[in-house]
């Protein structure tokens, strides 16, 4: 059909991006259905009578925008825009079914949706207008005063931050006549929703479904779907096909299908069949067909539950709970139960609960029905159940519960929402008529086997004993020993997972002893009490509604209404975004004689490559050649540092590492093909982790090192003296849109064409011109947009553009090239894991005095950019503290990964981290509130840093005074305090954390840019400059610059895209600077315009823009310029430790609140406070959508996202399935930004300052935050000592950190007795 507007973003269901609305009118239910439902999984066969809807389908910007659109677009919502239409059709599907959503219903719509750029605040402030209880918002949507404006008059020292332009504002009376405002946009333009307005559902379907079904059958070129209609029709069909594979929602099998390499020839669709979809209530329960789908059976249950006597629904709540955090809506929406049982997966969410509560299947064969328990002897191996082949499961009973019965189900996953499990578990126990004396338990446990389990000897043993405290003593001890697992367990975290069995133990037995205690009114003694501090262990997870202001400076009064510098600018390309209208690289239409590449990389860390086979690819249907070394016409050598090859010639020096590439007419044909290319190899000895590249000493060569002071010195005079070390996680970009490449011959001269999805347009031609033989002037590279880019397509795009460069120059075809999501995450590497190593002096005050520390990074097979981040790193190791004895040195680890490369931040959050490492350490060494030691060690106006730069225009201070007023942090403190002491088991936590970062590339030539101006004689302006749009806003700010330069509206300058050939030899769009350059190369390139046009405007000073540009037309004056700037005066010196490293900083304070659950290590965010110095903002919209969207990102850093490798150094986290990005609920309850205010920078065009990275170190507050809770958890089991905690914050490093007496039960294996499942790179 051609429509592009529904994204690809991982094809697993696991990012929502390819969102799109299911209607179909329901039979059985006699009403028109809608929901949402995953494109990437959804087979096309599955659509017969079902009508779909797509972005495109609800509005666009030709005609007019859905609501759902335009509130999205102008709350700023859309920041790359790859992810917005499946957010738009979330929403639009939620109005569908309910036009007065409430606010947690819209939450709730948005479990299967990621996001990478906004932090996700700004979608659910625009999406909050459309919630029915919006009488209270943490701010009413306009700004004139709200019921929660008490809260506010402490945000912004004192400001009354409600009444944002209201004529009450307390900033009216001050000199300057500029105010804080807090609203980024006004809702009362938005258009209202009219539920009437919408698209019918088509009628020919309506008719048809009264029609007589008849049994459909689809053969494609290896896969036959057949649909019958009824029951008879599909017992014939499994007995005729009995290894065929039933598919109702295909959220199982498409996975296997696609990234399993799992092939089913034959696949039955039992959607249709009444019996397969029928809902009974029966005397013992309730029965389900296989084929309802998980919603239907949440939507069924909830009523149950709501009508009957609480008794007898226990069971029901427990698959209530459960079901609330299976997946996403759109997966909920198709998959079915039946699916959920025969996958038979070990780590099912249902199926503990169901082989707890003694669950009956009935199952269906020629032979006619039989009914079984789903018990222990159920599930007989791995994926596999005691169900015959050629046997159908047609329903499931999930039994009431009696009195006297509790049920209670648990779950830990990395992610709560839309995440698998890592244990779940289904508990029950049922006591003896009026009796605390068990008389039958059964504990059913996923994630602790190759099956769901039940602890059968511990059940047994509990039998007949009374519900006490010895009771839960024997069950854990027993459950140790019954649930063991073995070191070397698939999935790893044993010690986390053996753990968990006994902490939910311990959840239930208290849930259970409180249950007790209610129904027994405390009358006959039947059990000890609760005790108090212990009844938050039992609480159900509850999400507060969120509650967020946002405050910026106003522009001065008098500003022309038409200058939009410093106003809240929409981005520019947002409503085009939300429309599915925005043009990303695979969305450019197919030529002609397009082919389709799919690379060939290793499946060793390292190797010598023996032979290269691809014969058998040859007889795949379309394929057309296979492409490697000895294809490339130019130069094979490559990469930043010429220590790469296009194609991988001899050796393999990692996983994912290209070998080659197969061309073929389609997608489809070529990734069949490429996985037919057989390989051999003679493995070599692989260094995988920082540690064995310490022990082997492989490093790259260039060592470097800062030094000051006297640091044996100054360790002679410290107090005390600490050592210790730390470790950071890496990290995966998940920028939504993958790299792609399309590119085309133009067959003259070695011409060649490339869109292509970078950061780096220099680069990308200059390695696509080596590799082909040509001079760079025969490769234009062009880029409209990326969906997200955060450092990872500053070079990695290269190692797939060139080799699609060379395929498309062998064949003279165009060829094209998007990455599956799966060898994305393979081959381009993330952000670089880091090993601190440190060792600090100070006084008892707390004054640092000397600092020891070391640097290792794992910097993959080839140099890329690791001197770049190991540099930055050395030069962010004080963060914001003054140390005058400093002696550091940076190493970076050659491994065999794959190269990692820069990530936001770019080794600043690295070094800053370690830093807050031993600065956390020595406040709890002298005993002294860290906040208080924080600020001691502060730097003031006019200090040098360690590495000699003078500080100017320092305004931490400011943030920090203004960060703990706004965020209450004293009184704050003493509630946490007070909470600690009442609680044992739920912990809270608080800490603020400053940042300084440093703004400037670190290779001096690299901050230079350039602008290209065209004013055509309607007036109208086409501007260009050496900037790519990656969703950060860059386009928006640069049209608001020239506006302001050349004095016109915004509305008649355009940017149409970033090309070679119009600006060359850019610097990529990387380290913050890109606004700075960019904006002083656009401004240059306007002044020159504004200067010719002068005589013209002194002879006609009442003329219009457009009158002078006529007039300048036909008196022959030029209405084209270039613009140009570089950064004056930088470079650093690391051997004499001199220079100017850095162009000026920009700095931030954060504060943040954690609650952790010390049971289970999971943790909650309660609420963030950030004042940012951003200078005079151009834009605060897209300002404060930066801070938000990197300080979430770097949530991910500190706290969820962990990328996982075998010893062998392959990847584990190959998509969203098992590599967890913060979702919706992940951020913070309570979030407040706050720009500080009256602080112009001298050194950025006007008075801005750079705010891409800066703001993301500032989600280590969170980290210490979870440090600080731990630490009281601790406390609770008499340990008062240091600890160390390594990032990311798992759950699973939360729960081992918080130890107790269940920990103690779970010894850990010895190191090295074993061989683990993962590795710590």
């Amino acid at each position: 059909v051609g429509l592009c507007g529904t994204k690809l973003g991982c094809g697993e269901g696991g990012c929502g991006a390819c969102t799109v609305m299911i209607s179909k009118y329901d039979p059985f239910q006699k009403k028109i259905l809608h929901h949402t439902a995953n494109a990437c999984l959804f087979p096309v066969c599955a659509l017969h009578h079902v009508a779909v809807t797509t972005v495109e389908g609800i509005g666009n910007t030709k005609s007019r925008l859905h609501p759902a659109q335009e509130r999205i677009a102008k709350s700023h919502g859309s920041q790359c825009g790859f992810c917005t239409p499946g957010i738009v059709m979330s929403m639009y599907t939620l109005l569908r079914n309910k036009p007065e959503p409430k606010m947690e219903d819209i939450e709730d719509a948005f479990q299967g949706n990621l996001c990478r750029c906004t932090g996700y605040r700004p979608i659910l402030e625009g999406y909050r207008t459309f919630a029915k209880d919006l009488n209270c918002c943490g701010r009413v949507a306009n700004g004139t005063g709200c019921c929660r404006s008490e809260r506010e008059n402490s945000m912004n020292g004192g400001c009354c931050g409600g009444k944002a332009n209201g004529p009450g504002c307390c900033m009216n009376g001050k000199e300057d006549n500029t105010m804080m405002s807090s609203s980024l946009f006004n809702s009362s333009e938005f258009q209202p929703l009219d539920p009437t307005q919408e698209p019918i559902f088509p009628p020919e379907l309506m008719t048809q479904s009264n029609k007589q079904q008849k049994q459909l059958c689809f053969k494609g070129e290896r896969v036959m779907w057949i649909q019958p209609t009824t029951l008879k029709e599909l017992v014939a069909l499994k007995s005729q096909y009995p290894s065929a594979k039933l598919v109702v929602g295909n959220t199982e099998v498409g996975i296997e299908m696609r990234l399993k390499n799992m092939l089913y020839p034959v696949i039955i669709a039992p959607a249709w069949i009444s019996e397969m979809n029928a809902v009974q209530h029966t005397e013992t329960g309730v029965t389900f067909g296989a084929a309802c789908t998980l919603s239907s059976v949440e939507e069924v249950l909830r009523k149950v539950v709501a009508e009957l006597p609480p008794y007898k629904t226990e069971v029901f709540q427990a698959v209530l709970e459960q079901l609330r955090w299976f997946a996403g809506p759109q997966i909920r929406n198709v998959a079915a139960l039946g699916g959920n049982i025969m996958t038979a997966s070990p780590i099912s969410d249902l199926n503990p609960v169901l082989m707890a509560s003694g669950s009956k299947l009935t199952l269906v064969s020629n032979e006619g029905k039989r009914t079984i328990m789903m018990d222990e002897k159920f599930f007989t191996g791995y994926r596999k159940t005691i169900v015959k082949p050629e046997e159908i499961l047609l329903s499931i009973e999930i039994p009431y519960s009696k009195k006297g019965e509790y049920f209670s189900a648990f779950k830990q996953a990395s992610r709560r929402e839309d995440d698998i499990a890592i244990v779940t578990c289904g508990m029950r126990v049922l006591f003896q008529d009026g009796t605390s004396r068990v008389e039958e338990i059964k504990l059913s446990y996923g994630g602790m086997a190759p099956t769901t389990v039940l602890a059968l000897k511990t059940c047994q043993e509990l039998t007949s004993r009374d519900w006490n405290e010895k009771l839960l003593q024997d069950a854990c001890r027993l459950l140790a020993g019954e649930m063991d697992l073995s070191p070397s367990a698939p999935g790893g975290m044993v010690d986390f997972r053996r753990t968990l069995t006994l902490s939910f133990f311990f959840k239930f037995y208290l849930t259970v002893l409180q249950k007790l205690s209610k129904n027994h009114n405390g009358t006959n003694n039947l059990c000890e009490p609760v005790p108090s501090n212990y009844i938050s262990a039992t609480e159900l997870f509850h999400k507060d509604p969120i509650a967020n202001a946002q405050l910026f400076q106003e522009v001065p009064r008098g500003q022309a209404v038409e200058d939009m510098v410093g106003r809240p600018l929409m981005h520019v390309s947002a409503a085009k975004q939300a429309c599915g209208e925005a043009v990303y690289c695979d969305d450019i239409p197919h030529y002609d004689n397009e082919l389709y590449l799919t690379l060939v990389t290793s499946t060793k860390a390292h190797a010598k490559i023996l032979s290269v086979d691809a014969s058998e690819a040859q007889s795949v249907p379309g394929f057309v050649c296979f492409v490697s070394a000895k294809d490339v016409p130019g130069s094979n050598i490559t990469g930043i540092a010429n220590d790469e090859t296009v194609f991988a010639e001899d050796v393999v020096t990692c996983v994912g590492h290209i070998i080659g590439a197969v061309l073929a007419d389609t997608q489809e044909h070529s990734r069949r093909a490429a996985k037919a290319v057989k390989i051999k190899y003679e493995e070599l000895k692989p260094i995988v982790t920082i540690q064995e590249a310490i022990e082997k000493q492989s490093f790259l060569k260039s060592i470097k090192r800062i030094n000051k002071g006297d640091v044996k010195k100054g360790f002679e005079e410290s107090d005390h003296v600490l050592e210790g070390e730390m470790y950071l996680g890496g990290q995966e970009h998940f920028y939504l849109e993958t790299h792609c490449t399309v590119a085309v011959p133009k067959g003259e001269d070695g011409e060649i064409e490339l869109f292509v999805s970078t950061q780096n347009l220099m680069k990308t031609q200059e390695f696509a011109a080596n590799a082909l033989g040509v001079p760079s002037n025969r490769v234009v590279v062009r880029l409209k947009r990326m969906g997200g880019g955060f450092g990872g397509k500053e070079t990695r795009n290269t190692l797939l553009t060139t080799a699609v460069a060379v395929a498309a120059f062998k064949t003279g075809c165009p060829v094209r090239c998007m990455l599956d999501r799966d060898e994305d995450m393979l081959i381009s590497g993330g952000r670089h894991p880091f090993l601190g190593r440190y060792k600090v002096g100070f006084m008892k005050n707390g004054k640092v005095k000397s600092l020891e520390v070391s640097y290792y990074s794992n910097g993959g097979n080839s140099v890329d950019l690791s001197y770049g981040v190991i540099d930055r790193a050395l030069l962010h190791l004080d963060n914001s503290y003054n140390i005058p004895n400093v002696s550091s040195v940076g190493i970076v680890c050659k491994t065999n990964l794959p190269s990692n490369t820069a990530f936001r931040g770019f080794g600043g959050p690295q070094g800053m981290m370690i830093a807050e490492c031993w600065m956390s350490d020595l406040a709890r060494k002298c005993g002294l509130p860290p906040e208080e030691v924080r600020r001691l060690n502060l730097y003031n106006e006019g200090d040098l840093t360690h590495f000699n730069q003078k500080l100017e225009g320092f305004t931490l201070r400011r943030c920090w005074d203004e960060c703990l007023s706004s965020s209450s942090y004293h009184a704050r403190k003493k509630l946490i305090e007070e909470f600690n002491k009442q609680n044992r088991w739920k912990k809270r936590g608080m800490c603020i954390i400053p940042t300084k970062f440093g703004i400037s590339f670190t290779i001096p030539f690299l901050n230079q840019a350039g602008a290209l101006i065209h004013v055509y004689t309607d007036g109208s302006v086409l501007l260009t400059h050496g900037g790519t749009e990656m969703g950060q806003g860059l386009h928006t700010k640069m049209i608001q610059v020239a506006s302001r330069s050349l004095g016109i509206p915004t509305s008649k300058i355009y940017i149409s895209e970033t090309s070679t050939n119009t600006v060359p030899n850019t610097s990529p769009t990387a380290a913050s600077v890109s606004a700075d350059i960019n904006g002083m190369a656009v401004h240059n390139a306007c002044q020159t315009i504004v200067k010719r046009l002068e005589p013209i405007k002194q002879s006609n000073p009442k003329g219009s823009w457009e009158d002078w540009i006529k007039a300048a037309y036909e008196n022959c004056v030029s209405l084209s310029a270039t613009g140009f700037y570089r950064i004056p005066d930088l470079g650093y010196d690391f051997e004499k430790n001199e220079g100017k490293p850095f162009c000026y900083f920009s700095y931030g304070v954060a504060c943040s609140e954690v609650e952790i659950d010390c049971l289970t290590g999971d943790h909650k965010n309660i609420r963030t406070d950030i004042v940012m110095d951003v200078g005079t903002s151009l834009n605060p919209a897209i300002d404060i959508g930066q801070i938000e969207g990197a300080f979430v990102q770097g949530l991910g850093l500190f706290t969820m996202e962990e990328l996982r490798y075998s010893p062998e150094g392959n990847l584990y986290t190959r998509g969203p399935g098992m590599y967890k990005i913060p979702a919706f609920g992940d951020i913070p309850t309570e979030f407040y930004v706050s720009l500080l205010r009256d602080c112009p920078n001298s050194k950025a065009v006007y008075s801005s300052k750079a705010v891409g990275e800066p703001p993301l170190f500032l989600s280590a507050s969170v980290f210490y935050a979870i440090k600080d809770a731990i630490y009281s958890a601790r406390k609770d089991s008499g340990l008062t000592g240091l600890f160390r905690l390594d990032s990311p914050a798992t759950p699973e490093r939360i729960r081992n950190a918080c130890v107790d007496i269940f920990t103690k039960m779970c010894p850990s294996a010895e190191p090295g007795t074993f061989k683990p499942w993962s590795v710590r790179v």
